[in-house]
């Protein structure tokens, strides 16, 4: 009898992952389609040269071999997927308790100022004392740009896309005035910082492969694990699934927010730490990046489920580290990859279509998870309870 049960319910749930799994392989698959249209058609606009029809397989094959072709183009690849990874985490957890993170930009930059202001700080000091004290400064720092539009969505119905647009900007600016000012490097014609010297992350792998990148496998764990091991994580995918209910359950939707929204901005500000210590080693006034941004492209393609965004962000990772190798070999610019990631989110937004046109279950959902709350057009709502 066991037997004759596990069969319909293995295929159950075979079917189930095949459906999870569908939306974001289709988008994916066009995205490349798109691309190579996109190639062939920047092909026709250059004057006296000659058609290849074969460019597009050409410039996707040094992608793949600029991103896995070698240990050191692994590394490579490796050491783009970090930051991805923890700012895909940032923002799926947000999207678990239906709130939409857009700061993941200025959270990541807090993280980075922290982790500089403490790293030069401890600089000379000994390295297990040093990158350990950075580390913990720039997630705190992100914690902390995190905090301020959890407390007023939950206390003022404060939509927490506008706060968070808003402190990407502040994020950008503090940094900025930080860099020109206390921690500009004595003597420096340009406004920028000394290098962190002994606050940088140890290498663990390759030439480059830094300790950052098993601190975010390891949060990818340690989200999943809260997220589907405790009872934090199943109140927070309840208010993210249905705050009325539960308010009505006894659990603390005003609190849950604040706190969830701490947690993406920890994860976003521990990326920046580990990006400035493990790669950078030192700020400018200018410094910029679009992790920030592609966290939300890595948290829709993983289904804002841990593990598929552990997967999500190598993709993207991949595609960063083999741009160059792409523009050397093909002659394809590595903005390329900005064109695919774009398309692969168009796709994934334009869910209900592609489930339609493909003729995918649960063709009338946007989404398997919660990326909205109840209340995402009434905020109040929330705070009034």
């Amino acid at each position: 009898m066991s037997g004759s049960e596990t069969g319909p319910r293995g295929s159950r749930r075979l079917g189930r992952w095949i459906s999870v799994l569908a939306l974001p392989a289709i988008s994916i698959g066009l995205a490349i389609i798109v691309g190579a249209i996109l190639i062939l058609v920047s092909e026709l606009a250059i004057p006296n040269r000659a058609f290849n029809l074969g460019l597009p397989l050409d410039a996707y094959s040094s992608l793949f071999v600029g991103a896995l072709g070698s240990p050191a183009a692994i590394v490579q690849t490796l050491v783009f997927t970090a930051p991805l990874l923890l700012a895909g985490l940032s923002v799926g957890i947000g999207f678990r308790a239906g709130l939409f993170n857009i700061g993941a930009l200025g959270q990541f930059l807090v993280g980075a100022l922290g982790a500089c202001w403490v790293g030069l700080a401890l600089r000379d000091a000994p390295p297990l004392v040093a990158f350990p004290a950075a580390l913990v400064a720039g997630a705190a720092g992100g914690f902390l740009f995190g905090f301020v539009p959890g407390f007023l969505k939950a206390q003022s119905g404060a939509h927490e896309v506008v706060t968070t647009i808003m402190l990407n900007y502040v994020g950008i600016y503090v940094l900025a005035a930080a860099v020109s000012g206390p921690l500009r490097a004595p003597g420096s014609p340009n406004p920028i910082t000394q290098d962190v010297a002994n606050a940088g992350l140890p290498i663990v792998i390759g030439p480059n492969g830094h300790l950052g990148l098993v601190i975010a496998l390891a949060a990818a764990f340690g989200v999943a694990w809260l997220l589907y091991r405790t009872t934090l994580g199943f109140e927070i995918r309840t208010v993210g699934a249905n705050p009325e209910a539960a308010r009505y359950a006894g659990m603390r939707p005003r609190y849950l927010i604040i706190l969830t929204m701490s947690l993406s901005g920890m994860l976003a500000g521990l990326a920046g730490a580990g990006q400035l210590l493990g790669v950078n080693h030192q700020l400018n006034a200018a410094y910029s990046t679009t992790v920030g941004f592609d966290g939300i492209a890595v948290a829709l393609l993983g289904r804002s489920n841990p593990i598929g965004i552990v997967f999500a962000s190598l993709l993207f990772g991949a595609m960063r580290a083999g741009a160059g190798l792409m523009q050397i070999k093909a002659q394809i610019p590595p903005e390329l990859v900005d064109v695919l990631q774009a398309t692969i989110l168009l796709f994934l937004v334009a869910s209900p279509v592609i489930r339609r046109l493909f003729h995918l279950r649960g063709a009338g959902e946007m989404v398997d998870s919660p990326t909205i709350t109840a209340t995402y057009g009434g905020g109040p709502e929330v705070a009034a309870h």
